[in-house]
């Protein structure tokens, strides 16, 4: 879905050159070469690993937190959320460390979950200021006891038991918003239905609240305005971004090109990375 390159060949109207450091989020990212068109391409000052976690991940955390969280969107990273609180349930692990960053930035107090200890420990690194392990924690128990008056904005990417949560332990005039259904991916169907569905609209109604979803795909035209926001606050040292070449994987550093693919693949799904898994493609290895 996405990777950095340097562009070996650029048509006659591309705005890009030969030998420029490019970043793309495009299917076909598993290839030693990638024809795109130029809009997709992001420019980048140099090739950097760092700078991926930045991609998917991290435009999905700033632009839906100017676009969808905050209201009307300030192109100030939800500067318009202060002072609430932000929950965000079990996302994507780089979108949970982006969206805790940039929630920090903005003033609110942020509640993230995760499954394993470890990765607590990176939350509490980067200032969330209520990490929950839902292995070890009741989630519905803990937002019930310690935020009795709900969570004003909630970022969901689960669905199932943790949506009807989410939905449940929303403030008045709270706002849930959905970025995908992880639970259901595997289904028949590709989602899981929610419990209670029918009671859905009483539920919003009585907050005076809302669901709505985001899907970066339909923002492309900020895509290349936000990432240089992103490699701005990168550099400053205002983002910490993290990525895991596989070091602990048992496999060794995923560095050769498509043959790491399977086994940074399953390395993923174990759950026990610590970044965003990065698969290097020597130079001039191309079996083209």
């Amino acid at each position: 879905m996405q990777g950095l390159g340097i562009v070996v060949a650029a048509g006659a109207e591309s705005n890009f050159k030969v030998g420029q450091p490019v970043a793309y989020i495009l299917d076909g990212a598993f290839s030693e070469y990638k024809v795109l068109p130029s809009r997709f391409a992001i420019p980048l000052p140099s090739l950097k690993a760092e700078y991926v976690p930045l991609l998917s991940s991290g435009l999905t955390a700033a632009i839906c937190l100017d676009e969808v969280s905050a209201a009307g969107g300030t192109g100030q990273f939800a500067v318009s959320l202060l002072p609430l609180h932000f929950s965000l349930p079990c996302c994507h692990t780089q979108t949970l460390t982006r969206n805790v960053q940039l929630a920090k930035k903005a003033g609110c107090h942020v509640i993230g979950t995760c499954s394993t200890d470890a990765k607590m420990e990176i939350l509490k690194s980067i200032g969330c200021d209520r990490p929950i392990n839902y292995k070890k924690e009741d989630l519905n128990e803990v937002l019930k006891t310690e935020y009795p008056k709900g969570v004003d904005v909630v970022y969901e990417s689960v669905g199932a038991q943790m949506f009807d949560t989410c939905l449940d332990r929303l403030a008045l005039k709270g706002r849930l918003i959905v970025i995908g259904f992880i639970a259901g991916y595997k289904s028949d169907t590709g989602y899981t239905p929610i419990r209670g569905g029918d009671t859905l609209p009483y539920k919003l109604l009585a907050k005076s609240a809302c669901v709505r979803g985001f899907l970066l795909p339909l923002y492309t035209n900020l895509w290349v305005e936000y990432h240089q926001r992103l490699v701005s606050m990168y550099h400053a040292g205002d983002l910490v971004s993290q990525v895991d070449r596989g070091e602990a994987s048992g496999t060794g550093v995923f560095n050769k090109g498509l043959q790491s693919i399977p086994d940074a693949v399953e390395y993923l799904f174990t759950g026990q990375s610590k970044g965003k898994i990065i698969v290097e493609f020597p130079e001039g290895n191309s079996k083209l």
